[in-house]
C-alpha cells in the first residue's frame, strides 16, 4: 500500500509568498510497512585460548616490568632468568586474575598480586632444584637456576624474590580498587600457603618419605599455591566469605591435579 504527501517545498516560501504565489506542491511518495522487529545480537563464544594468551602476554609484561636490573645487577638477572623463563606456565597469576574477574572485580586490581604469586611460585621451584633437595638440573624448558648461577646465588635469588612479592602487592595494588582489610587477607594467604604448613611442609615430606605421604605432598608442593592464586584472585574480587571457601575447594582440587600430571 502507498500513500501521498502534498508538502510546499519550505516552510520559508510559505511564509514570504501569497497563496497564489506558491510553487507546485512536490508529491512524496511513502511505502508503508510493517514494522519487523530486530533481533538482539547473538553473544560471542568466549575464546579461551585468545583469552588466556591475551593475559599471558599482559602478565608477562607486569612482571618484566616489576624486576629490573640494577645494583647488584647478578642477583637481579638470576632472579629474572627464573622469573621469567619462556617455559613458565603462569598458572597462579592467571588463576588469581580470572578468579577476580569472576566475581567482577577489575584485573588491574589482581596484576600486583598476581605478579608477587608467580615470584613465589619461581622462588620455590629455585630452591626446590638445589642440589640438597630435588636436585634437578633443568626447569621450565632450560637449565634450572643453579646450574647457570652456582648454587650460592640460586638460594639468594629466591630468598629475595619471596619479599619483593610482598613488597610488590603493597607498592603497586591500587588502593582506590581494592580495601586495606582485603589486602591484608591476601598477604596473609599467601605467607600461610608457602609457610611450615603449606608447601615447606610438603617439601620436607618429599625429602623424607614416610607412610600417607604422596597424597599430601601432591597436596602441598602445589595445591597450596593454586588455592591461594584463586582465594586471594575472589578477595581481590570482592568474594564474600562462603565464595572464598569454595574458590579454596576448586583451587586445591585444580593444584593437586596438575601436579600428579606434572609429577
Amino acid at each position: 500500500m502507498a500513500f501521498s504527501l502534498m508538502l510546499p517545498p519550505s516552510p520559508a516560501l510559505f511564509l514570504a509568498r501569497k497563496p497564489h504565489n506558491l510553487r507546485p506542491a512536490i508529491p512524496i511518495r511513502c511505502a508503508a510497512s510493517t514494522a519487523v522487529p530486530t533481533r538482539s545480537p547473538q553473544p560471542r563464544p568466549f575464546d579461551l585460548r585468545t583469552y588466556w594468551a591475551t593475559l599471558i602476554g599482559e602478565i608477562n609484561q607486569k612482571l618484566d616490568e616489576a624486576i629490573p636490573v640494577q645494583y647488584p645487577e647478578r642477583i637481579y638477572e638470576a632472579m629474572r632468568y627464573s622469573v621469567l623463563a619462556d617455559g613458565a606456565k603462569r598458572a597462579p597469576p592467571v588463576m588469581c586474575v580470572t578468579a577476580c574477574e569472576l566475581f567482577g572485580g577489575n584485573r588491574l586490581a589482581a596484576f600486583p598480586t598476581a605478579c608477587a604469586l608467580e615470584m613465589v611460585h619461581a622462588a620455590s621451584l629455585i630452591h626446590d632444584d638445589l642440589p640438597s633437595m630435588d636436585d634437578d638440573p633443568s626447569r621450565r624448558g632450560q637449565p634450572s637456576n643453579h646450574t647457570v648461577y652456582g648454587v650460592d646465588m640460586a638460594i639468594l635469588a629466591g630468598d629475595a624474590l619471596f619479599p619483593l612479592g610482598f613488597r610488590h602487592i603493597v607498592s603497586q595494588t591500587p588502593s582506590d580498587l581494592v580495601p586495606e582489610p582485603r589486602l591484608l587477607r591476601v598477604i596473609a594467604e599467601i605467607a600461610r600457603s608457602v609457610g611450615s604448613t603449606g608447601m615447606a611442609a610438603g617439601q620436607f615430606l618429599d625429602l623424607e618419605g614416610g607412610p600417607n605421604s604422596v597424597d599430601f605432598v601432591q597436596e602441598k608442593k602445589f595445591g597450596e599455591m593454586a588455592e591461594c592464586s584463586a582465594v586471594c584472585g575472589g578477595l581481590l574480587g570482592g568474594a564474600e566469605d562462603e565464595e572464598i571457601r569454595r574458590l579454596r575447594r576448586y583451587g586445591r582440587a585444580v593444584g593437586v591435579l596438575y601436579q600428579v600430571v606434572e609429577d
